[in-house]
């Protein structure tokens, strides 16, 4: 990693209150990555509390058997903890938008904002950043926070960070996973981390709702750019129809990918508030996050997302146009 900790850890070591926050709709990269980091801050003494802006989903419930994960709405007692706590930790994003009301909380407190992340696009938090964009996972940098401070995880540790780490490289297959990645992963399966059981409580415990709301999505797939460009969306009506969750929609966007001659995908998921969330990946040679900041969202080259206001039909007529450039082909869909 090419962080050097030494600014965090003095401020760990002269705080006892810490906050620990991740983005809405938490991956297993942000889950992961909170739960080691507080088990770290735990070991050292200090009082640690892990507050995201959303609930866990559902299918992550198992990285965290002990309930220390906590969403701001589940008590007014946590809303006074943003307020009185020493340090807020933001992992995993650097963005005010992707903290939701916990960043509207911090910005009012005076307490010391860090921030960990691997991400490029970012905010200004008023933040201590602790960044690497070459690093594949949030979940490499607490391991290597972890090592600096010479603490070794428990096995529910390494089972968090190693779900973050496989979840955020597409189980170790997408570019940015290195020999230092395997290396860490080595590390964790020593710690006692199970690839085989957390494999199974990742990909395989899929519901029946889910499995329909896919079908729906991947019935409705279209080309465009050439057949260089995949994509699909989910309605409200979907989610009614099939009683699936947004969680749910997780990873789809990466069955548009499977087809042959894809160099990009997206997948729109309509909100509640009728506002359509991108989901956007391609392959080596285009960058999403180009397209992703048009709408000022963001993330990894290969690997972003958007909030998005509009219909879906405009959506779509509007992220064919950016990826046209993007591709350097005409911007004709087909079926």
């Amino acid at each position: 990693m090419n962080i050097d900790w030494s600014g965090l850890r003095t401020i760990i070591d002269n705080n006892q209150h810490f906050v620990i926050t991740s983005h809405v709709r938490p991956d297993a990269d942000a889950l992961g990555s909170e739960l080691a980091l507080a088990g770290l801050l735990e070991s050292m003494g200090k009082t640690v509390e892990i507050i995201n802006p959303s609930s866990t989903p559902k299918h992550l419930f198992f990285l965290d058997p002990e309930n220390k994960v906590h969403c701001l709405n589940d008590s007014p007692a946590l809303s006074e903890s943003l307020q009185k706590c020493d340090v807020h930790i933001v992992v995993d994003t650097s963005a005010w938008i992707q903290i939701g009301d916990v960043g509207k909380k911090m910005q009012k407190s005076d307490s010391i904002k860090v921030v960990i992340d691997h991400h490029a696009s970012s905010d200004d938090l008023s933040a201590h950043e602790f960044k690497d964009v070459t690093s594949p996972a949030a979940g490499c940098l607490i391991y290597d926070l972890m090592v600096d401070c010479g603490y070794h995880p428990t096995s529910q540790e390494a089972n968090a960070l190693y779900s973050a780490i496989a979840t955020d490289t597409g189980w170790f297959r997408f570019p940015a996973t290195t020999a230092e990645t395997m290396q860490i992963i080595s590390a964790l399966m020593k710690a006692g981390a199970s690839p085989s059981e957390l494999y199974t409580q990742l990909y395989e415990q899929a519901s029946l709702e889910r499995l329909k709301l896919s079908g729906i999505a991947l019935q409705r797939v279209q080309l465009a750019c050439e057949g260089q460009l995949v994509y699909t969306y989910v309605t409200q009506a979907d989610f009614a129809e099939t009683k699936a969750h947004p969680a749910d929609t997780e990873s789809l966007v990466n069955e548009c990918m499977k087809i042959k001659g894809t160099r990009a995908a997206f997948i729109l998921v309509q909100q509640q508030n009728r506002q359509i969330k991108a989901s956007l990946r391609s392959r080596e040679g285009v960058d999403v996050t180009l397209v992703a900041e048009q709408f000022g969202g963001g993330g990894h080259r290969l690997a972003s997302g958007a909030m998005i206001t509009g219909s879906i039909e405009n959506v779509i007529e509007k992220l064919i146009e950016l990826f046209q450039l993007q591709l350097g082909t005409p911007a004709v869909a087909s079926e």
